[in-house]
């Protein structure tokens, strides 16, 4: 393929990424339809050009169009990005299935695991479709909070996609002077870094909500990049990755920024609200949340030391005192800090 073909563009999902990621590739040229789910949000990105709900205040360009059926935000497309909620992934792909054809490229901007299997987006996608659709399967990972996109802050990310070629067709399509993108063929690692950052985040906001220092944040990050990057290598990634913007980049981003939904819920639990109230309070997912669940079993199943991840686990789902969890940490028997 030259690295100029991808014209036309389907963006499935209209949450706050899915909207910036439609409104900047629209941007740059190709023609980009955005299926949205919620028909008032349609409706307010159709008439008003503004995503009310996940996105105000973000006026958004005219060449982006919304659309609400699957039917047609994939007719004659060549590229459909996938930005939609983990736990609802599997639906999503399926519904799209009849709709797509052979040459279509498909990708994700997902940071989740199912949590019933256990699996990453591109092991999701793997099951329900067709082998033809995953041979050039890519993700889009890193550090990219979406208001700072959309202003058009300097940001960095990678796309990953076992073939290169193909990932330096997609690494034109998305750069441009302000939003730099490398390419890496570790599609593994790169879905498992963005998907477990959320949940070590999570455990920085409590500890910040708790406010015990800037030392136990950092420490929960450095000590939360070792366990993710077990983890990470175990089920196959490089772990070089994991050393880059996919890894500790999204980490430390989501683990200290104010507009992470992720260290909000940490802080929330940090100052005593229960995961019922919080999650009632909040109009988008909080990926953390469920990954906790998939990266505590991920982490019985393979076997592999995740301590961080479990007392997430049991502040999320048992109602674990935050101070206990740092109590715990704490006095675990004492280690050898680099692991062989």
């Amino acid at each position: 393929m030259a690295r100029s073909e991808i014209t036309k563009i389907a963006v499935i999902g209209a949450g706050s990424w899915g909207t910036t990621l439609a409104n900047h590739l629209a941007q740059k040229g190709p023609g980009v339809d955005l299926w949205v789910r919620e028909e008032q949000v349609f409706d307010q990105i159709k008439t008003e050009r503004i995503n009310k709900v996940f996105l105000p205040d973000m006026e958004l360009v005219p060449q982006l169009n919304p659309v609400r059926s699957y039917e047609e935000a994939l007719l004659d497309k060549e590229l459909i990005l996938l930005v939609v909620p983990s736990h609802v992934y599997r639906e999503v792909l399926t519904g799209i299935k009849p709709y797509l054809k052979p040459g279509m490229s498909l990708m994700t901007a997902t940071k989740g695991i199912e949590n019933k299997t256990l699996m990453i987006m591109s092991q999701v996608a793997e099951d329900v479709l067709r082998k033809e659709h995953m041979d050039r399967f890519a993700c889009l990972a890193g550090p990219s909070f979406a208001k700072e996109v959309y202003k058009k802050y300097p940001t960095a990310v990678t796309i990953a996609c076992l073939d290169l070629d193909h990932a330096k067709v997609l690494q034109d399509l998305f750069y441009t002077e302000y939003f730099r993108v490398y390419i890496s063929e570790d599609l593994i690692g790169s879905q498992l870094a963005g998907a477990l950052k959320n949940v070590i985040a999570i455990a920085a906001g409590a500890a910040d909500g708790l406010q015990v220092g800037h030392n136990a944040r950092a420490a929960l990050i450095t000590r939360g990049l070792a366990e993710i990057t077990r983890l990470a290598v175990a089920m196959g990634a490089n772990p070089h990755t994991l050393a880059g913007l996919a890894g500790i980049g999204d980490l430390v981003l989501t683990c200290t920024g104010d507009l992470s939904r992720n260290r909000t819920v940490g802080l929330k639990i940090g100052k005593g609200m229960s995961l019922d109230e919080i999650t009632k309070s909040m109009n988008m997912v909080a990926e953390g949340i469920k990954t906790a669940r998939a990266a505590y079993e991920l982490g019985k199943k393979t076997e592999v030391e995740l301590p961080i991840t479990n007392q997430v686990y049991h502040l999320l789902y048992n109602g674990k005192d935050p101070k206990e969890a740092v109590k715990d940490l704490m006095t675990r028997e004492l280690k050898v800090e680099l692991e062989h």
